[in-house]
């Protein structure tokens, strides 16, 4: 049953061949994470059932079983698949047209598999462009990656190292910072600290290097200062994490994927977690892959699961108490 004062967040088991489904009952299961939210799953009865007994957990009837638009053949578990690629892209579509409705705050999602979505029709170059697109939504996006100690953001994403540089434009630097900021608000602390990697090395060495640091980050940092945003830079990114950990940092704005990537996997990989940030509505999903190989195994770590589940919870209440905070 529904409350009027919980958050009410949808859970999607992500991609069916891999390990979303047993993490998804396990979250279920556990009485503390039915407390803090009204659950509503992209899943059958049946299915809930035949995965509770498989993992050993029971999953009460409290939590509401919204059963699954897709109605393809069965799913093979452990492999690629065009059949795995639907599944999820239907039951991400029922759960972001849900909270577009008004009918539930936000969204956790188990993972995914990129070559699933790929032959299942997404033409879309990440899931964020994909949510973008089913909302309707053009304002700025970027996805933003969670540890204990550290948020990132990025300017650029998924695109190819040959392009990063083109993407780097004071305007998108600015969104990034001004988009930080107000996520660490939202979820870590009310006056984040916030630094801005270089693209170049060595920053650039005065134009030596490259002129982006000069040109576009350096002047939307400035910017972004003189709106009230506590942020630094542009900082080599070879010594910015060690300051971040330390403690000097909440954030760090990164100039493209692996920049932020690679240091958030080695600081925090038990710990990651993905926002879909930008969007009207709250989108998580813990950061690592469908982990074929473990399967049924009972190997698949929950943690990061845990930390998307109460990271979604929490910006899901924050929208549903904030006047104007949702996409209602």
């Amino acid at each position: 049953m529904m409350t009027d004062t919980r958050p009410r967040l949808v859970v999607v088991p992500g991609d069916f061949s891999g390990i979303g489904p047993e993490l998804m009952v396990r979250l279920l299961a556990d009485p503390g994470n039915r407390d803090h939210a009204d659950l509503l799953i992209t899943a059958t009865p049946d299915e809930l059932s035949r995965l509770s007994a498989e993992n050993a957990v029971e999953v009460p009837a409290e939590v509401t079983c919204l059963g699954t638009k897709w109605a393809g053949s069965a799913i093979p578990v452990g492999v690629v698949s065009e059949e795995a690629g639907a599944r999820a892209l239907t039951d991400l579509g029922t759960a972001v047209d849900l909270c577009a409705a008004g009918e539930a705050d936000g969204v956790l999602f188990l993972p995914l598999n990129k070559a699933a979505l790929g032959k299942a029709g997404m033409n879309e170059e990440d899931e964020l462009r994909w949510f973008a697109k089913r909302l309707g939504y053009e304002g700025f996006t970027s996805e933003l990656n969670f540890i204990s100690s550290l948020v990132t953001a990025r300017v650029t994403s998924h695109v190819p190292v040959s392009q990063i540089a083109n993407g780097i434009r004071a305007s998108r630097v600015l969104d990034t910072i001004t988009l930080l900021d107000e996520v660490l608000r939202e979820t870590r602390a009310k006056s984040p600290r916030i630094a801005v990697c270089a693209l170049n090395p060595h920053g650039g060495e005065g134009g030596k290097f490259g002129r982006e640091e000069i040109e576009d980050i350096a002047p939307a940092v400035e910017l972004a200062r003189s709106r009230g945003v506590d942020v630094e830079g542009p900082f080599p990114c070879d010594t910015l994490f060690g300051r971040a950990v330390a403690g000097d940092y909440d954030g760090v704005v990164t100039m493209y994927h692996d920049q932020g990537q690679i240091a958030m996997k080695l600081l925090g990989f038990d710990q990651g977690v993905t926002v879909h940030g930008g969007l009207p509505i709250p989108i998580a999903t813990p950061a690592h892959g469908t982990a074929h190989a473990i399967v049924g195994t009972g190997q698949a770590d929950l943690g990061p699961s845990q930390h998307a589940f109460d990271l979604a919870v929490s910006m899901s209440a924050h929208r549903r108490q904030t006047p104007g905070g949702d996409a209602r």
